[in-house]
């Protein structure tokens, strides 16, 4: 088995529900000025062509799970490499979304299956519309959170919102779980220019703390994510995938509709 159960599925599920966050709760439009620093991510009211984003994931325990990754918004693709603790050291997984398939690859993968790299289809939609989304978020849209507050950092302002005691509905088969009542706190951080330059999400009960933070490193930096070499690919099913990396969970992660049911987690 190459790596641990419950921290390949956290890992491999917590990435895409950061772009999935990213993605929903935001929305477009609500322009936020403020400092006379310079802003590095400015966008000057263009979508961006890329973003490089770095991903935090905790779920309460002693160990977290992060991530770099790249969003060709032109091209459709995203890249992503993961680093998971385990015990004394950690374990690289590397994804890659691209001409609608998933390719997955691990440093002792080849020993155990003779290839490099995994891969199955996948629907991969439109990445356009989360590049408007980030180029200016409209903080109004987000509703169903009673508590915000606003604070200010040079040319950042960071929107945090809270709310108790909320009832959550989540998909059928996700790899991870999520407490049935929790507090939630979400915040959105916009750059100068209303940009979004990071974001987070947190879920706590009684027995468990879990959380995700998405911050962007840069925007427009070039990027080429490209399909790994065919000869280096295996073509396995979702649930195939699942398996060997020691939790068929996983493969509910990889069936086409499952990063869109990542972001229909309902507050109520």
């Amino acid at each position: 088995m190459l790596v641990s159960k419950k921290v390949a599925a956290a890992a491999l599920a917590a990435v895409a529900l950061a772009l999935t966050v990213t993605g929903v709760v935001l929305a477009v439009t609500d322009p936020n000025a403020g400092g006379n620093q310079r802003d590095p991510l400015a966008l000057n009211g263009y979508p961006p062509r890329t973003a490089q984003l770095h991903v935090v994931i905790s779920t309460g325990q002693a160990y977290n799970v992060t991530a770099d990754v790249n969003v060709d918004f032109v091209h459709n693709t995203v890249g992503a490499d993961l680093q998971i603790p385990l015990l004394f050291s950690a374990t690289n997984i590397e994804l890659r979304l691209v001409a609608r398939h998933l390719y997955v690859a691990s440093p002792n993968l080849g020993a155990v299956i003779g290839s490099n790299w995994l891969s199955t289809k996948v629907s991969i939609p439109s990445l356009y519309g989360l590049s408007l989304e980030m180029t200016r978020p409209d903080v109004g849209l987000i509703s169903g959170f009673p508590q915000m507050n606003v604070t200010h950092s040079g040319y950042l302002t960071t929107y945090r919102f809270h709310r108790d005691n909320v009832a959550i509905a989540t998909p059928s088969g996700l790899p991870f779980k999520v407490p049935a009542h929790s507090a939630i706190d979400f915040s959105i951080t916009l750059g100068k220019q209303g940009e979004l330059a990071a974001t987070s999400f947190k879920v706590t009960s009684k027995h468990s703390t879990a959380w995700v933070i998405v911050t962007v490193t840069s925007y427009n930096a070039p990027t080429h994510i490209i399909k790994p070499p065919a000869k280096d690919v295996t073509a396995l099913n979702s649930t195939q995938i699942g398996r060997i990396f020691g939790s068929t969970s996983i493969g509910n992660l990889f069936n086409p509709k499952a990063i869109t049911s990542l972001g229909q987690i309902r507050l109520s």
